[in-house]
């Protein structure tokens, strides 16, 4: 494809700018493109907005990270007094304030906040990942439900020729040119036809409820969505697999996510073995402290004590709790190592197997058209030679069946080209901005 990119507002403002959908009791009565679908499944889906609360909560810790190069600062306030040769003493009353930072650690603190910013970077592409997988999901039903609307159709114009074609055979019995058995023959096709019919209409009912379950609204709705065009699919569009497998790389989520959970992994290791390193700090204190409740609005200089200093500590031995604590932080990182590894190979052969897919959906699309014309053309030819005589009921109804079969394969190649093309762009980790047809077909003219 010249862009297998699809074109679908995944940026998290698109899924949390209108709170309206989020109390909606009933999908709106008017036609719903697949944007319109996509805004309001994230406006709602439970799971997207854990996942978002997620990202939050991890860029809050990323905040807390940074107080780390702020001194620390304190106050403390007291009043008491001492029992003592069974009396007790006069209150005593005092406040201090102490301030305290940490001026040098071998780059400790350097490695933590990186730690941090690493996790942050996780869980935005964990985020990321989630709306993917269920915006890919939303695609998929939203196929469904047009390709079981579709099989509707084509049963329905299937009813119509078995109508015809029972019509016809009873004018010819009653004008004694043909057999009864041809009136039968029709009979059964047209009852055939009908239970079709049903089944389609149920299979479009499942299908539809499978849609509004996935936006959070009852089954029992209806819901009226838009048709795409099926103008796309031509060789042309077709990438290198090279191509997207570069794309990936730069915008696969778990891709992404596995390389930041190893430069995380990283920055714990360097941050156990600095553990071990001295570390200087810079300390002060203001304190004052009275005995009589008369003097405390004297605040003399006798009455005030400070200190300065510097404090460098390094810790010794913690029951060898730091060496196993850098045994594990390395540890942790090998295995981090080894996942993105383990992560690349999965989306290689994900690349692969989907544009190996969507290639033989295109394949079997121009079948499937030829199919159905050929199919159509044929019905066409028997109808009217056994309206002279020519052919017979068998012949016709054989023409039928096949018409019925290219449509029914024909609707679903054509959905499932929009799916496979879902799973490729899935699959690179770039499924963007409104998958309409017209507006992809802009945005390939215009490159």
């Amino acid at each position: 494809m010249k862009k297998i990119c699809f074109i679908m507002g995944l940026i998290p403002t698109i899924a949390y700018a209108a709170p309206d959908c989020a109390t909606m009791q009933a999908i709106p009565d008017t036609e719903q493109t697949l944007t319109d679908i996509i805004h309001i499944g994230l406006c709602r889906n439970p799971q997207t907005s854990a996942a978002f609360q997620s990202l939050r909560a991890a860029k809050y810790n990323k905040n807390a990270g940074y107080a780390n190069y702020l001194p620390s600062v304190s106050i403390g306030a007291s009043a008491g007094k001492n029992y003592q040769d069974e009396s007790w003493d006069d209150w005593s009353y005092g406040a201090s304030i102490s301030a305290s930072y940490l001026i040098f650690d071998f780059g400790k603190r350097l490695s933590d906040m990186n730690q941090m910013i690493d996790t942050y970077r996780t869980a935005g592409f964990e985020f990321n990942e989630t709306v993917q997988n269920f915006v890919y999901g939303l695609v998929g039903a939203y196929y469904e439900l047009l390709n079981a609307d579709a099989d509707v159709k084509s049963a329905e114009l299937a009813l119509s020729v078995a109508k015809t074609a029972y019509d016809t055979a009873n004018k010819k019995f009653k004008a004694g040119s043909v057999a009864r058995a041809d009136v039968l023959k029709a009979e059964t096709t047209l009852a055939g036809s009908e239970l079709s019919l049903e089944r389609a209409k149920n299979n479009r009912e499942i299908a539809q409820g499978t849609l509004l379950t996935k936006l959070s609204f009852p089954a029992d709705q209806e819901i009226k969505i838009a048709d795409m065009s099926s103008t796309f699919g031509t060789d042309a569009e077709n990438e290198h697999i090279d191509e997207l497998i570069e794309i990936a790389r730069k915008k696969r989520p778990d891709l992404l996510r596995a390389t930041a959970q190893k430069d995380a992994a990283w920055h714990k290791r360097n941050s156990a073995f600095l553990k071990n390193l001295p570390s200087i700090s810079a300390s002060g204190s203001v304190s004052w402290n009275e005995n009589s409740l008369s003097g405390l609005t004297d605040v003399s200089g006798e009455k005030i004590n400070g200190s300065i200093g510097i404090r460098i500590s390094m810790p010794l031995f913690a029951g060898f709790a730091n060496m196993y604590g850098a045994r594990s932080a390395v540890a942790d990182y090998e295995r981090a190592k080894y996942n993105e590894q383990a992560t690349i190979d999965n989306a290689m052969l994900d690349i692969f197997t989907a544009y190996q897919n969507y290639k033989t959906a295109q394949t079997v699309l121009k079948q499937t058209e030829t199919l159905l014309k050929s199919a159509e053309e044929s019905e066409r030819v028997t109808s009217g030679m056994y309206k002279v005589g020519r052919s017979t009921m068998l012949d016709w109804q054989t023409a039928q069946s096949e018409l019925v079969d290219a449509q029914k394969q024909h609707n679903s190649a054509k959905y499932d080209l929009f799916i496979k093309r879902a799973a490729v762009a899935l699959a690179i980790g770039d499924i963007k901005s409104e998958l309409e047809g017209e507006k992809y077909e802009e945005q390939t003219d215009q490159e």
